[in-house]
């Protein structure tokens, strides 16, 4: 049959084309076969002047023996994504990452903004997917959006060849957000020896604030060695 494969006598009668000097248009017409099968069993062979119909028929023999037949890809359940995972699994843990970021005082929308772009394997998310996931209108997402710019929790790229904006996490703004911590730290330090020093250290007032001051200090550097140490880590 046309197209199928190419049977000993169908070899040979190859051969013998190109003895006589046939072109591999006129061999494919007597075999009644696509030129381009002829091309190919005569280029993967040795070309017109080495082709021999019995190597060529073993070498076939040889690569189906070698064929190993491909596995189906396993079917996803219907509804998860690439990783087979449920988004009702991503949407729960999204909201109980927002409840707790809310309850460190970061306002709810805003919290549950910034617990959704953690949750998105690229880290961003448009401000039509926001809408869309969290069911509230652009106005919503947009004062959340804002109040994560003006953290620095956030950034906003412009997709390629496109309008819309595209909100993404900062990788580093916890670390930021650490020295900054450690840094207001200092200055409360820095205020409470003050204190006592107006106050006069050797009285209970100023041996209290000269401990606060103490402690405050201590926890900041312990900070700033921390941030330090793990944002290495993670950079390696």
């Amino acid at each position: 049959m046309p197209g199928g494969r190419l049977s000993q006598d169908d070899r040979r009668l190859i051969a013998a084309g190109l003895a006589r000097g046939l072109g591999y248009a006129e061999i494919a017409r007597r075999l009644a076969r696509p030129t381009s099968t002829v091309s190919r069993e005569v280029t993967r062979n040795g070309g017109p002047g080495r082709y021999r119909a019995e190597l060529a028929q073993a070498a076939t023999a040889v690569r189906s023996r070698r064929r190993v037949p491909r596995p189906k890809p396993a079917e996803k359940p219907s509804g998860v994504d690439e990783y087979g995972r449920d988004p009702m699994l991503l949407a729960e843990f999204s909201d109980r990452f927002a409840t707790l970021l809310a309850r460190s005082g970061m306002p709810r929308m805003a919290a549950a903004v910034l617990a959704r772009l953690y949750a998105a394997d690229s880290g961003s998310l448009t401000a039509a997917e926001l809408v869309a996931q969290l069911r509230v209108s652009p106005a919503t997402v947009s004062a959340a959006v804002g109040q994560l710019e003006e953290r620095a929790l956030i950034r906003r790229d412009r997709d390629a060849g496109s309008r819309r904006d595209r909100y993404v996490i900062d990788e580093s703004a916890w670390y930021r957000i650490t020295l900054a911590q450690a840094q207001a730290n200092q200055r409360l330090a820095a205020q409470a020896r003050h204190g006592a020093g107006t106050l006069g250290a050797t009285t209970p007032a100023g041996r209290r604030l000269l401990g606060v001051g103490e402690y405050l200090e201590r926890v900041g550097l312990d900070m700033v060695r921390s941030a330090e140490h793990w944002r290495a880590r993670l950079d390696q």
